[in-house]
Order: structure tokens, then C-alpha cells, then sequence
């Protein structure tokens, strides 16, 4: 992996620090100071004109002059092994995009491809700042191998599909517990595991039900499908008499560890469910306007406390995974729906990116802000890019309308520089690339021989 994923105490100074406070609501703090990283942990953090970090024992400085210091974003939901699919079937509706292209596709995965469109993604969300992912998918060990080598932070759940079939049900939790298991906790900590039913309508009653025993047994999280298009609404209804999430009420499946993504079409009823029992949202801008989804109501869910983050979904509905691009989107997104310019404000937006992304994954102590004793998950972003100028006074604003994952310099996770100058130092982007379209071009020519 090279000798600077090695470093342990890295000194950044003179930076412009962004920092997206929990406690104080739409509030974002920036000041020019100095950051002290020692192991894999914030340890100090200087505010200029006060007394300068000790720079003795440090074994790096990064010269932070001319540079944005901020959390790294936190991507709430995605398929990260589908960015071998990018392209593959767009401009279609959902069911038609899932049953016609992605699932026959799909049909022909195993390990390897899961882990060379794994290592793909995994290159794109460091050159553009991501540093925390949470993905549900197949062979999700495979993906767990490609989290551990790169050393970005990843939250793993295998992909629950049963359709009422008990000997499918048997395997889905067979798979996901194995992961469990094996990888939870793993890569010096960067790796955590969830339950991942699919959806209402493609896992059965008694598969939710005993993904809701088996997350408390094993204490970990659950991260489904919900809401994300009126087809799902009116079929879930139909089958159980209920909307999605009065139906997942009523079995009890509910509880703060929960994390659904989408939650575009949801009623009144179901609003105060979610913010009742503190079920967590993932927001997916780019994927639910693609496929004409609809649109999320996030400011609603906001005014209601709800914690709402950011994802991206896979590249296969987007079609990439740059988290400021999903910021500016989500933002513009809630205006024009609201007819409102003040809704969802860059201020909130960053949020959803870091300290509400870290809420919803279980991981606030750990990540999403910066304070000392949590981990040093942070980016760096050259502000004298030409889209950044003239700089704007307010931080936030440049950052969500008018940057790019391309203005990131240097992405550090855990305490280990991944990039640094915009050069890879963990993972070789031109053998990826490569293996990747080699990938591919195998799927296709398996499903062409399936047909």
C-alpha cells in the first residue's frame, strides 16, 4: 500500500477548517488553524492566532494554505459493485430497469467482478472526497477485501431477496450472517456490517421480522429500500392492506437502527412513524430524478428532526458517485419543489454530507465532524480551483453549488493518507480501470449466452 498509508502523526496547517457541528442546528463553523492527527484519531485542533500545535514527533506536514479542510463526505446508500453496470440500461423506468437489464445482468456476478466493480468504485469516491460508504449488495466479502486494501471506511449488508421462497430465505440470512461474522469490525475498525432485506416487496413478512430478531441479537444496523416509487407503494398495499412503512410499524421492524433509503413518497402517517420511532433516511437525489422516481420531501423531514443523509445509489441509476454533486443536486432539487430558494440551504446540505450521514450509519461518535478523539476521516479541497473563484464568504456555498469532486486534493481515512495532490497512494487507478472493463465486457457476453 506504499509508505504513506503508513504515516501516524500528520500535522496539516494553515488550512481553512469547515466544520459541520451535531449539536447546533444549520450551524457550520470555519476557521484558518492547524490540525494534528496522531494514529488513526484527531488529537488537536488550532485556531490561528492561538498557541501553534507542537509540531515535535510529527513524521508529515501537509501545507494546508490555499486548501478547505472538512469532514470526508459520507455516502449513505449505494451498490458500489454496479459501477461496472454504468451506462448499461438507461433513460427507463425503474421496474423496467431492474427486471429487463440490471437483474439479468446481474445474474451472471461472482466474487471477482463484485470486487474489481468494488475497487473501481472505491478509486472515484477517494479522488471526490468520500471516505465513508454504505453499500448492500452480493459477495459482499469480496467488497469487504477491496475496503480493507484501499482504506476507506465502508458499512457492508448483503442484499436480502427472498420473494416468499423458504430455502432462498435460509441462504439470504445464511450470507449476510456469514458476513457478519467474518467481517464485522474489521480493517482496523473500518469495516462495519447491517442486515440488508431489499425491500418490502421483495422480502417476505417472516424474512423482515427475523432480520428484526437478528439485528438486536447481533447488534448491528438494518439498511432497506423504502418508499421510492408509487409502483412499490400501491403493491405493498395490496399485499399487506398498508403503505410501506405503516406495514414495517405494525410487525415491528422499526427502531433507530434502521436506515431506509429513498423515502420519496411518504404520507403524513408515515412521517410521524419515521420520526417516532428515529428510523434514519438516505436521500438519493441524482438516482430518483433519473429514473423519474419522484421527489423526496427532505425539508419536511428535516423540519421534523428527522436525520436525514446523502447517498448517491449505484452509478447504474445516476451515474456517478460524487457526493458534491448529489449535494448541489439535493439542494436545487428541494427549491424548486418547495418554489422556495431558502430551502435546504447549503449550511443543511453539508450536513446531510457529514454529521447526519454519520448519525444514520451509528457512527457520529466516531466521524462526520471534526473534534478531537474522533477519527481523522478528512479531505482537503483546493479553493484556487478556477470554479471556486472568486471564493464566496460563505464557505458552504461555494462547496455546494459550485464545487466538484475533481476540486479535491488530498483524502485521508482513519488516519492514512488515500490520496495526496490528487495522486492515488493506496490503489493503482490504471489496473482498475482495466480490470474493470474486462469485467464487464465478460458480463455481457454471459448474459448474450444465457438469452
Amino acid at each position: 500500500m506504499g509508505d504513506t498509508m503508513e504515516t501516524k502523526n500528520i500535522l496539516i496547517k494553515n488550512a481553512t477548517i469547515l466544520n459541520p457541528k451535531s449539536a447546533e442546528k444549520d450551524n457550520i463553523e470555519s476557521f484558518k488553524g492547524d490540525l494534528l492527527i496522531e494514529n488513526d484519531k484527531i488529537a488537536e485542533i488550532s485556531k490561528k492566532n492561538e498557541e501553534l500545535i507542537n509540531s515535535k514527533g510529527v513524521e508529515k506536514i501537509i501545507d494546508g494554505k490555499n486548501k478547505i479542510l472538512m469532514p470526508g463526505l459520507i455516502n449513505t446508500h449505494t451498490h458500489i459493485s454496479m459501477n461496472l453496470l454504468r451506462g448499461l440500461a438507461d433513460d427507463m423506468a425503474l421496474d423496467e430497469w431492474l427486471n429487463n437489464h440490471i437483474w439479468p445482468t446481474e445474474a451472471g456476478l461472482n466474487g471477482e467482478y463484485c470486487y474489481d466493480g468494488a475497487l473501481l468504485a472505491i478509486t472515484e469516491m477517494i479522488k471526490s472526497g468520500t471516505t465513508t460508504f454504505n453499500d448492500m449488495y452480493f459477495f459482499m466479502e469480496d467488497v469487504a477485501k477491496a475496503v480493507n486494501e484501499s482504506g476507506i471506511r465502508g458499512c457492508l449488508s448483503y442484499g436480502m431477496i427472498d420473494f416468499g421462497d423458504e430455502e432462498k430465505r435460509e441462504n439470504e440470512f445464511k450470507e449476510n450472517i456469514k458476513l457478519i461474522k467474518n467481517c464485522n469490525d474489521t480493517a482496523e475498525g473500518r469495516i462495519k456490517t447491517f442486515f440488508g432485506p431489499h425491500a418490502t416487496f421483495t422480502a417476505s413478512k417472516e424474512l423482515l421480522e427475523r432480520v428484526r430478531y437478528e439485528a438486536n441479537k447481533y447488534n448491528v444496523g438494518i439498511h432497506i429500500h423504502m418508499n421510492e416509487t408509487k409502483k412499490e407503494i400501491e403493491d405493498v398495499k395490496e399485499a399487506t392492506g398498508k403503505l410501506p412503512f405503516e406495514y414495517l410499524e405494525d410487525i415491528g421492524f422499526l427502531n433507530s437502527d434502521v436506515l431506509a433509503a429513498h423515502g420519496v413518497w411518504l404520507s403524513k402517517e408515515e412521517i410521524e412513524i419515521i420520526k417516532k420511532r428515529d428510523v434514519k433516511i438516505s436521500h438519493n437525489p441524482c438516482s430518483n430524478m433519473k429514473l423519474a422516481s419522484g421527489i423526496a420531501p427532505v425539508q419536511e423531514l428535516l423540519s421534523k428532526n428527522v436525520c436525514v443523509g446523502l447517498g448517491t445509489d449505484s452509478v447504474a441509476s445516476n451515474n456517478n458517485l460524487d457526493m458534491f454533486e448529489e449535494m448541489k443536486f439535493a439542494s436545487l432539487l428541494q427549491k424548486v419543489n418547495n418554489m422556495n430558494p431558502e430551502s435546504l440551504n447549503s449550511n443543511q446540505t453539508i450536513k446531510m454530507a457529514t454529521i447526519n450521514g454519520a448519525n444514520a450509519l451509528n457512527l457520529e461518535k466516531e466521524v462526520g465532524s471534526i473534534e478531537i478523539g474522533k477519527k481523522a476521516d478528512l479531505i482537503l479541497i483546493d479553493n484556487k480551483s478556477v470554479n471556486l473563484n472568486p471564493m464566496s464568504e460563505k464557505i458552504s456555498s461555494n462547496l455546494v453549488y459550485a464545487a466538484n469532486g475533481s476540486n479535491v486534493n488530498t483524502t485521508i481515512c482513519n488516519g492514512k493518507i488515500l490520496m495526496e495532490d490528487k495522486k492515488l497512494i493506496t490503489l493503482n487507478e490504471s489496473k482498475i480501470i482495466e480490470k474493470a472493463n474486462k469485467s464487464i465486457k465478460e458480463l455481457k457476453e454471459i448474459r448474450e449466452e444465457s438469452k
